[in-house]
């Protein structure tokens, strides 16, 4: 069976007792101890004796030892049920302590209720299951199931009763398979939990990736093209125009980009990719080698060498003070290279990679890819790979 610790944290399987604090409630409701008090309905038997036996000491011991007993069980399982909640196990020692006081409790009524006392040990077989670890629990029913078939040795006056011994064995691996199940069940809620929790991390770290690329590069170029017009706008006044009607359509594109990603519908194309690309390097004065068209791409590719080509170009346009780039595309790999100042300006020594590479490693290895990035041939400039072929480094 599966248990927790004290302190709430995974112990060990032993017991049941693998329920989370926030399922109890819903599981058990206000309620929940009713399913405890209904079974008190059997301590009838030995009522109904001790009621029958003539007035005396004898029967009012009788009488308070069975309310006693009924209220000790009742506490036994509220205590069990709370425990349950807060996701805590009841100490063994605690737990062979209450089972202890109850059985003497349930032999105070022998004098009265004669045999009839032995119904107790079932609500003590279903006790055992519920507190003790595995182990413990068996070794107690096994005992206890004994009873009814050892004390008519002891005394003449009593039968064996087969029954009784019976119903705790019954009893006791009635709740065993009853606590199974409910953990297994509690466990399965906390998988669907688990993974409604990841899923949500899941999406929102996809949404942080998407927003920083598409807002990384068109704000790069708005940037690049705005500086352009204002060192225009003295010189070649129509020229500084057309940068500024330029700026307007990318204000208003990479304003539609984020409202599309935000209803999470949005999806990149290589080839558009490309063709921003050659404007964003034009406008920053970087000459652009790109392909004259995009290669026939297995299925899922075309998407992540578009993500790779907005990284890679926004890098290039915002760090590499290049005065060529070069952009490759095959069917299973794709190069974004320049000539600038290479990988220290893009990642200085002892800094951590930025948030654009980062998502793009993520989506790299989410599509069985592998991202390179470093100095490219020769030690000039930097190189961006992405490559589905076995031993690139």
């Amino acid at each position: 069976m599966a248990g927790v610790s004290e302190q709430g944290t995974s112990a060990a399987p032993e017991t049941w007792f693998g329920t989370p604090a926030e399922t109890g409630p819903r599981l058990g409701g206000r309620l929940g101890w009713l399913i405890g008090v209904v079974w008190l309905i059997y301590l009838g038997q030995p009522l109904g004796t001790v009621w029958a036996h003539p007035p005396g000491p004898a029967r009012d011991l009788g009488l308070a030892a069975i309310g006693a007993f009924a209220a000790g069980y009742v506490a036994l399982f509220v205590w069990l049920r709370r425990a349950v909640w807060m996701r805590r196990r009841i100490p063994p020692l605690r737990a062979s302590a209450a089972l202890i006081g109850l059985f003497a409790i349930g032999t105070l009524t022998i004098p009265a209720a004669g045999g009839d006392w032995l119904v107790t040990l079932v609500y003590l077989s279903a006790s055992a299951v519920l507190t003790l670890p595995a182990r413990p629990a068996l070794l107690v029913v096994a005992a206890l199931a004994a009873v009814p078939l050892i004390t008519p040795h002891f005394i003449p006056a009593w039968e064996p009763e087969t029954g009784v011994a019976l119903s705790v064995l019954l009893a006791g691996f009635a709740v065993f398979g009853f606590t199974r199940l409910l953990d297994r069940q509690l466990r399965l809620i906390d998988a669907q939990q688990e993974i409604r929790r990841l899923a949500v991390a899941e999406e929102r770290a996809r949404t942080a990736r998407d927003l920083h690329d598409i807002l990384g590069h068109s704000l790069t170029v708005i940037t690049v093209k705005a500086e352009l017009a204002g060192r225009l706008i003295e010189v070649d006044p129509a020229r500084a125009a057309a940068e500024v009607a330029d700026l307007e359509r990318l204000a208003r594109r990479a304003l539609a980009d984020v409202r599309s990603t935000v209803g999470a519908y949005r999806e990149v194309d290589l080839a558009a990719e490309l063709a921003n690309a050659r404007t964003a390097l034009r406008a920053a004065g970087i000459e652009a080698e790109l392909p004259a068209a995009v290669p026939t791409l297995p299925p899922g590719r075309g998407e992540l060498f578009a993500w790779a080509v907005r990284e890679g170009v926004t890098n290039v346009v915002r760090h590499s003070r290049a005065r060529h780039c070069l952009i490759r595309v095959a069917p299973d790999e794709l190069e974004v290279r320049d000539d600038g100042r290479g990988p220290a300006a893009v990642a200085p020594a002892g800094s951590r990679p930025g948030h654009g590479l980062l998502g793009l490693r993520e989506r790299a290895e989410q599509a069985g890819a592998r991202l390179v990035v470093g100095r490219g041939p020769g030690g000039v400039g930097f190189r961006l790979l992405v490559s589905y072929r076995e031993g690139v480094r």
